[in-house]
């Protein structure tokens, strides 16, 4: 069994409670930090952990903490992002469910390490039951003396709002997430400034995401020497993944880095294999945005490596043969699913959720969106697949901000790995609206991929 840091204590009833979550050692790390710590001893044990940005982007948070501006006489933020709006993400959702204290811990020691007296935690406005969870873990902290004025006689003093979101995707990006924040429509920002510099309301604000925050908890309580001796090369500690898809045992999973993608796949301990006894055909493994991988590319890297669980091996290859951890949505495709129809239904979302602001994105997501329905209903040509190629090749990196990468990345995949199954659509039309094109080749000996 790997090691839990953060859902070690998530069967036990009434975790979600302060008294249940204090009698398992919650808020040692508040106390550790505040009484015997200075905010520039929690940053940098944060540095020594290694510990990454667990909302997709994978930037050192410790690094990112540093970057923070200190002017003399103005406010500093901390702002949570619990908007995760990942298609096949979930697992900010479930730690706020089961285990708030969790994250408000992390939100005292980290607002306390920046400087910041008033944090924010930005909720998804769908996620109503969350909102209504962190709202009350707020309360019983504060009537405990965790939060408000000279929390533990310190002399530090912190008060923590929920936010909730505007119901857009948009708004998982930092900037946009701020603008909404500030009762403004949630679009991003031009960057630079930086929010480290001029975030919210203009003042010096670190965004972070939830199991982030979460993860500053361990990290304090045992040192972050001791965190970053989980995992191997640049991926340390513990990472949730939401498992999801044609598997026997979905759910939200905390692994150690490094663990064998095939092994998270099939073992009893995690995902128990595919379900109904199906083959595997192919894995989306950090939320919709990432590229797509067939079978073969899954569980072993290009040069015939075991893929792991890490940032690193799961870039292996770039875009041409690898993907990304990204927020670690893992989705399975079993031998039955179609990924000309799975890929119409990402760019459905993301043609749906672009803020409009830059054209590449705002045009680009409809045609793309255009094209596929036509391939996926039988009426394609085959130079719609050099015309998608070529869409998404003009969107990418050509926005302001991420959301256009999103678009195009799941398209270029699955171009790039599936192109004969598109093509069957198109040759196929009658026969493809009765039956999907199944397994091939996917799960075969790997070949090198030349495009």
């Amino acid at each position: 069994m790997g090691r839990k840091l953060l859902l070690e204590h998530i069967q036990v009833p009434g975790i979600n409670t302060l008294a249940v979550y204090r009698e398992k050692g919650g808020y040692r790390a508040v106390e550790k930090a505040l009484k015997t710590m200075s905010p520039e001893d929690v940053v940098e044990e944060v540095k020594k952990s290694g510990l990454r940005g667990r909302g997709g982007a994978g930037f050192p948070t410790g690094m990112k903490w540093s970057f923070l501006a200190k002017p003399e006489g103005v406010p500093r933020y901390l702002v949570c992002n619990g908007d995760e709006s990942e298609p096949g993400t979930f697992k900010d959702r479930f730690l706020m469910t089961h285990i708030p204290h969790a994250l408000l811990e992390g939100m005292i020691v980290s607002s306390y390490a920046l400087g910041a007296n008033t944090s924010y935690i930005y909720i998804r406005g769908e996620m109503m039951p969350q909102i209504r969870i962190m709202e009350k873990a707020i309360q019983e902290a504060k009537q405990a003396g965790w939060l408000g004025k000279n929390i533990l006689g310190t002399g530090y003093d912190l008060e923590i709002y929920v936010q909730p979101g505007g119901g857009a995707y948009i708004c998982g990006e930092e900037t946009a997430l701020l603008e909404s924040l500030e009762g403004k429509r949630g679009n991003p920002r031009i960057k630079p400034p930086f929010p480290a510099v001029a975030g919210l309301y203009g003042c010096p604000t670190v965004v972070n995401n939830v199991e982030s925050i979460a993860a500053t908890v361990p990290i304090v309580n045992d040192g972050g020497e001791e965190y970053a001796k989980i995992g191997i090369e640049r991926s340390t500690g513990t990472k949730l993944i939401s498992a999801s898809g044609n598997l026997v045992k979905p759910g939200v999973y905390e692994i150690e880095m490094g663990l064998p993608v095939e092994e998270f796949i099939f073992s009893d301990e995690y995902c128990g294999g595919i379900a109904n006894g199906k083959r595997l055909k192919a894995v989306v493994a950090g939320g919709s945005s990432v590229p797509i991988l067939p079978a073969n590319l899954i569980t072993k890297t290009i040069n015939g490596n075991p893929r792991l669980m890490t940032y690193e091996s799961l870039a292996d290859g770039g875009f041409v043969s690898g993907t990304a951890m990204g927020s670690g949505g893992f989705i399975a495709f079993d031998e039955d699913q179609c990924i000309v129809r799975n890929t119409w239904n990402y760019t459905r979302f993301y043609r749906h959720e672009s803020c409009g602001q830059c054209s590449p994105c705002r045009e680009g997501t409809g045609w793309m969106e255009k094209l596929l329905y036509k391939i996926e209903s039988g009426n394609g040509s085959l130079e719609d697949i050099d015309l998608l190629w070529d869409i998404q090749r003009r969107i990418e990196g050509n926005t302001i901000c991420p959301l256009g990468d999103a678009a195009a990345w799941p398209v270029a995949a699955a171009i790039r790995h599936f192109r004969d199954e598109f093509e069957w659509h198109i040759l196929n039309p009658r026969e493809s609206q009765q039956r999907n094109y199944g397994l091939a080749h996917y799960a075969e000996p790997l070949e090198p991929v030349t495009q």
